[in-house]
């Protein structure tokens, strides 16, 4: 018998740490070789992690929950292969995974000498995924976060605010808090009752981990940047004719559908290369100038919330490799089989609020992106129709773009001329344009 320890597989570049949402397999349950053992979820993105080999599930290292670092060790499969021993990276004893088991077990109630109640869940506070980390690292209790005063918005804790409560604390006599953490433990359920409705008609229902933190992003990007909006109508009747004359050879020849969004997206792509200036970011009193165009595009999840993957280099790509692009990933977005790194490095965002019938809307940004761009429903309007004979009113299929960039960095001339120059590359497509 062979014990293999199966980590927390690396999930692109910036993605460090993910939180145990569900466990698949139950300690006795036999596992075989790439079959998932357990769900796990980002600040973006939730996915599976499975086996790299077949054997039993002996050890789970962690609970349900619980946050792990990348590259840690989650749980222990004994396999009858000796060879499957050369794949593990650190033994581990018996002893070693016992312990381990106990610390992380969620209905273990022993505290140890200076342990700290780290159940942030237990809390109303709104805590920030950075803010945990940093209290988890400090032994921040529950009961500390909750005394302090946050600086954020509506009292929320802020990055600055932990690291000057830790600074602080660090500076005085360190006390076991032992009364907050018998009191945590001792009543668990004594937490502010959710409001019952007078006439019993009303239903009561919490957040699910991914609205709590939209709703989060949402509000922190409020807070960080000055939005403003740009609005302007566009003529599409071009597009609207080719893509109904092409899109069934379209899809007969590569197998895809042909859509508006990689039209629209190619004509952002061309108009971020004309005003690279809607390409950067901000970090405190710097911008950063991107080097790619890496185009987020909203999309809808099975559970009906939204997340944003990202075409990247979207520039480089024609019109078939962006239809193909916006496909895969709206089609795994919906199936929910996005992997974390589809979701980073998106340097300018649309999103599609005409799929829901909206004329226009004011999007939020993408943090910490300066722009975003929201595609109007196509309708059929009336227009004036200038030609050299003279003016006249025809049938016209139009729609609007709505433009949100953060006018600390983007002024009204740069906000204004992209949008209008999106519009331009469109007006202009050319209606006899080949596949």
């Amino acid at each position: 018998m062979a014990r293999f320890e199966l980590k927390l597989p690396k999930m692109g570049e910036s993605v460090a740490e993910a939180t145990i949402t569900n466990w698949l397999k139950q300690i006795g349950d036999k596992i075989e070789a790439d079959e998932a053992v357990l769900e796990i979820a980002t600040d973006k993105v939730d996915s599976e992690v499975p086996s790299e080999v077949s054997g039993v599930l002996v050890e789970q290292l962690f609970g349900k929950d619980e946050l792990v670092q990348v590259g840690q060790t989650i749980a222990i499969i004994e396999t009858e292969d000796e060879e499957s021993s050369l794949i593990e990276q650190k033994a581990v004893t018996p002893e070693i995974v016992t312990e381990l088991t106990k610390m992380v077990a969620t209905d273990n109630l022993v505290v140890k000498e200076n342990a700290t109640t780290n159940d942030y869940s237990t809390t109303e506070k709104f805590l920030s995924p950075l803010v945990k980390n940093i209290a988890k690292e400090e032994s921040v209790s529950v009961a500390e976060l909750e005394a302090i005063a946050g600086t954020g918005k509506e009292g929320r804790v802020t990055k600055n605010d932990i690291l000057e409560y830790v600074k602080n604390r660090t500076n005085q006599p360190v006390a076991t808090p032992v009364v907050s953490v018998q009191k945590t433990i001792a009543a668990p359920v004594a937490q502010k009752a959710a409001p019952v409705s007078v006439s019993g008609g009303d239903e009561i229902i919490e957040m699910d981990r991914m609205r709590k933190l939209i709703a989060g992003y949402m509000v922190a990007s409020v807070q960080t940047s000055a939005h403003v909006q740009s609005f302007i109508e566009v003529d599409v009747t071009n597009i609207v004719k080719w893509r109904e004359k092409n899109k069934n050879a379209f899809e007969k020849r590569e197998g895809e559908k042909l859509t508006y969004t990689p039209i629209f997206m190619e004509a952002v792509a061309k108009a971020i290369k004309d005003y690279p200036g809607m390409n950067i970011s901000v970090d405190g009193d710097y911008i950063i100038k991107k080097k790619n165009i890496n185009l987020g595009m909203a999309a809808s999840l099975p559970n009906g919330n939204l997340i944003v993957p990202v075409i990247k280099n979207a520039d480089q790509l024609n019109l078939v490799g962006m239809a193909k692009a916006v496909n895969d990933l709206g089609g795994r977005a919906k199936a929910g089989k996005l992997k974390p790194d589809d979701t980073q490095g998106g340097t300018y965002t649309v999103t599609n609020v005409g799929t829901f019938g909206s004329v226009f809307g004011t999007p939020i940004l993408n943090q910490p992106q300066v722009g975003i761009l929201a595609l109007g429903a196509i309708r059929k309007v009336p227009a004036v129709i200038e030609t050299p004979e003279g003016d006249f009113i025809g049938i016209r299929q139009k729609m609007f773009l709505s433009h949100s960039y953060d006018h600390r960095v983007v002024d009204g001339a740069l906000g204004g001329s992209f949008v209008k120059r999106v519009a331009e590359y469109l007006e202009a497509f050319d209606i006899n344009r080949d596949l």
